[in-house]
């Protein structure tokens, strides 16, 4: 697929510490390497999120989901690929996760989205991004370009052009964490 961005210059400001604006497949977000404290920090500073609070992690497939949790329960691995909305599951105990990422909590929120652009991003980077809603905390996420704030907009170190002049409106993602039997509770729908 072709997109309006070059991914070798995203990639360049991934590595570098930036922190990007993005198109998912639900809302706009802010993206980061969760590998980098630097990173993560400024993403946390852009939004003016408290850093107890933790971030998601966006990965390309379930084969990259295992690298950063310990087991994947069957029925939620089931659940991933037949799922036909975004789906964040909330993970327990994951592994190789920075705890920066992680806030106050022990477990980690990580999503496959179904977008060809964050797939592509992904794959290109080759780790997960680091992610949460493109606005400051606190204030409404409508889910297209046009209503970011610009102050946000401008502490970004890119904005990514593909999809700006998109008018349709997404939602968040359902979030759902499981227990050990593989039953959902579901946190946001």
């Amino acid at each position: 697929m072709i997109f309006n961005d070059n991914l070798d210059d995203i990639s360049q400001v991934i590595s570098n510490d930036g922190v990007i604006l993005y198109p998912t497949d639900t809302i706009w977000g802010l993206g980061c390497n969760p590998f980098s404290e630097n990173a993560v920090k400024k993403l946390y500073q852009i939004k003016k999120r408290d850093t107890s609070k933790p971030l998601i992690l966006l990965v390309n497939s379930i084969e990259m989901l295992k690298s950063y949790i310990n087991e994947i329960h069957p029925r939620i691995e089931t659940l991933l690929i037949h799922h036909n909305k975004p789906l964040t599951i909330i993970y327990p105990s994951p592994k190789n996760i920075p705890k920066w990422i992680q806030g106050e909590h022990t477990s980690i929120a990580i999503r496959i989205p179904n977008d060809p652009f964050c797939q592509s991003l992904i794959t290109h980077i080759n780790q997960p991004i680091c992610s949460t809603s493109a606005n400051f905390s606190g204030q409404e996420n409508d889910g297209i370009f046009q209503d970011i704030d610009p102050n946000l907009i401008a502490q970004c170190d890119y904005v990514v052009k593909h999809r700006q002049n998109d008018t349709k409106q997404n939602s968040p993602s359902v979030i759902a964490s499981y227990d050990d039997k593989g039953n959902l509770e579901f946190i946001r729908t």
